[in-house]
Formats: structure tokens, C-alpha cells, sequence
């Protein structure tokens, strides 16, 4: 291609520079693999967003559960009289709910509404119940006579599968066992007078 310089009657011969004609299109080549390695490492991100998000969510579920035997445990001490009268048959935290100022023992009224916290009674979404862990359980087992030992259990289903863990309550409820978690603490009773 020729080109006239102003003032200039002869056409000038524009020189092409090989290197140049070698480079059309590589920018275009450096951006799809620039998008290509950001959408992976966006990927990798929202991946593990995703993870904590659920390693949160279980470590809620584990304070909640805490709570909930240590809130037995304090019922347990104030009526230690009566502690034999807390262990249940089988795993609270199912079923209606109960009217909890109809039974007649305090032993029975904290259940009862040990039971209620169990199902959610904290927090309401429209008619639902969801202050709790999902699909909590709880279970109370004598342990020992002498001293009086008790075992309070809250049991959950967890958000991933794990090893499951070998304490009996709420055994069989959650699909696959290594979705259930479970805490637990003791309390234990002297010779009451």
C-alpha cells in the first residue's frame, strides 16, 4: 500500500513489520486464558463459601445442643430429689406438642418442656417451630445406681455424612447414622437425705 506525504508529488511504500502480523489475535488467545483461570479460581472460591458456610451451620447446631443438656442438667440439680424420675424410655423431641402445665410432677413439667425447647418453641417461622437443630433428640439414661449417675443427650442430623457417633440416642433416626451428631454430659448424685 502507498501513502502520499503531504507536500510530497511521489507516493512513500509503507513498510509492514513481521513481528506485528505475527501478534494479530494473541492478545484475544491471553484474555480467553486469563477468563478461564479466573473462573476457576472463582469456582474454587464459591466452593469453599459454600463449606464454611455448612462448617457454620453445624457449630450452631453444636452450641444449640450444649445448651439444651446443660439446661436439663440445671432442671436435673434443682429437683435432684427426683432426679431418677427425669430418664426417659425413648427419645424426646418428636411427636405433638404437649401441653407442659397439665403434668404433675416438676420432673414432668421440665421434660415436657425440655421436650418443646427440642422441637423449637423458641422461634417461630409462620406455624412451624425452628428454634432447634434439625430433627433434635434428646434422651436422659441412668448410667449408675450408686452414686445416681445420669446421662443427658441431645441428638441432631448434621448437614454432612461423618463417622457416626457411639452414643445411643437417636440411633436409627437420621437416614444413614453418620449424619447424626450427638453430645452428651453426666451428672451424678450423692446419698440424698
Amino acid at each position: 500500500m502507498n501513502i502520499r506525504r503531504p507536500g510530497s508529488a511521489a507516493p512513500v511504500a509503507r513498510r509492514r513489520c513481521p513481528a506485528a502480523a505475527a501478534q494479530r489475535g494473541f492478545t484475544l488467545l491471553e484474555i480467553l486464558v486469563t477468563l478461564v483461570i479466573v473462573s476457576f479460581g472463582l469456582l474454587g472460591a464459591a466452593g469453599l463459601q459454600m463449606r464454611m458456610l455448612s462448617e457454620d451451620q453445624e457449630a450452631f447446631q453444636r452450641a444449640q445442643a450444649l445448651l439444651l443438656v446443660d439446661d436439663l442438667l440445671s432442671r436435673i440439680s434443682a429437683n435432684r430429689h427426683d432426679a431418677a424420675a427425669y430418664v426417659t424410655a425413648a427419645p424426646l423431641g418428636s411427636g405433638d406438642a404437649a401441653d407442659c402445665t397439665a403434668p404433675a410432677t416438676l420432673a414432668q413439667r421440665d421434660l415436657c418442656a425440655w421436650r418443646s425447647t427440642l422441637r423449637g418453641r423458641g422461634e417461630m417461622y409462620g406455624a412451624d417451630q425452628v428454634g432447634a437443630m434439625l430433627g433434635a433428640r434428646g434422651c436422659v439414661e441412668q448410667i449408675d445406681f450408686a452414686p445416681l449417675t445420669l446421662r443427658v443427650t441431645v441428638a441432631w442430623q448434621g448437614m454432612t455424612q461423618l463417622a457416626a457417633p457411639t452414643l445411643p440416642c437417636g440411633q436409627d433416626l437420621y437416614g444413614s447414622d453418620g449424619y447424626r451428631r450427638a453430645v452428651s454430659s453426666r451428672i451424678a448424685f450423692g446419698a440424698l437425705e
